[in-house]
């Protein structure tokens, strides 16, 4: 298998000459930087209006056409932006790129989301729960099954008696999710809706007044869980937020307080595994996940769920 090449600064700046001609007085195109923050992609900044993703191998090829194809179908449902490919195609021999245009605002990692923000993200899970599943299952876009919160839960509990032994969170505060509790959060036999799967902070666009303006980043949309979406947004804006949020979509107790366990055990096992060496994420940003998800909610305790309460 032939090593996909490094994109370096003048690869991108060729490739956005080419793509836009007319932005620039001079040959030099507009400026180009590296983006801090990525994925699977390699991704840049171009001058100050768009984006510029160069997907690394080839399944990050079939993620990305996929996700350009994706987007289209999304766009009208939701009540945010979602980036518009202004060129799409090849950087390498059989890897794709795509100049998206750049949604103003900024990361939900730097810039908190406002109570009218909240009203925006319960429009986002609303309108992907509306989109058609065939359609997206048309794309491509592919079926995931649902985890088991009681495996998860085993697993972090194992990472919590590490995290405290580290002092860095109190290990009872996971037993509050028991094995009859776990269980009784399974996920329900609802049809599956379309679920964006990667709702952490950096991927929503939020404007200086706290609006949520736009979703990033689609590449792990998959047809599942409605609560992995719950879960994310617990990480990205903490607990309070994402249950009101997803009580405003429509969502009742079970998934909303099977979100919030997932988000729990999830961010547990992250900081975790940073600790020992298994994960690359940023120290602090791990924290503040953690930290997020165990915001205090009213809705907090595993009680007598009614039958089908929560189901779409």
């Amino acid at each position: 298998m032939t090593k996909a090449p490094t994109p370096t600064a003048d690869t991108v700046r060729q490739l956005v000459r080419s793509l836009l001609k007319d932005s620039a007085a001079d040959s030099t195109g507009p400026e180009v930087r590296p983006v801090a923050e990525g994925g699977g992609h390699s991704t840049w900044w171009v001058g100050t209006r768009h984006v510029l993703r160069l997907a690394p191998d080839r399944e990050a090829t079939l993620r990305q056409r996929r996700e350009l194809r994706l987007r289209d179908l999304v766009r009208p449902y939701l009540p945010v932006a979602v980036p518009t490919s202004v060129a799409h195609g090849e950087w390498a021999p059989g890897l794709s790129y795509t100049l998206d245009t750049k949604v103003p605002g900024r990361s939900g990692e730097d810039q908190d989301v406002s109570a009218v923000g909240e009203a925006d993200l319960a429009g986002l899970l609303t309108g992907l729960r509306e989109v058609p599943v065939r359609q997206a299952e048309a794309l491509g876009v592919p079926r995931t099954a649902p985890r088991s919160l009681e495996a998860l839960r085993r697993t972090a509990e194992q990472a919590a008696e590490r995290l405290a032994a580290a002092d860095e969170f109190d290990a009872a505060r996971l037993h509050q999710l028991t094995q009859p509790g776990a269980v009784q959060l399974a996920a329900q036999s609802a049809t599956a809706v379309l679920v964006h799967h990667d709702l952490k902070g950096e991927h929503l666009v939020v404007s200086a007044d706290g609006r949520v303006r736009g979703v990033l980043d689609w590449t792990d949309a998959a047809l599942g869980d409605p609560a992995e979406d719950i879960a994310g947004l617990a990480s990205a804006v903490g607990a309070p937020a994402a249950v009101r949020a997803a009580t405003l979509a429509g969502y009742g107790a079970r998934p909303c307080l099977r979100g919030l366990w997932l988000a729990r055990c999830d961010t547990a096992v992250r900081l975790a595994a940073q600790l020992e060496g298994r994960d690359i994420g940023p120290l602090p940003l791990l924290r503040a996940q953690l930290r997020h998800t165990w915001e205090a909610i009213l809705l907090e305790r595993v009680t007598e769920l009614r039958d089908g309460d929560g189901e779409l």
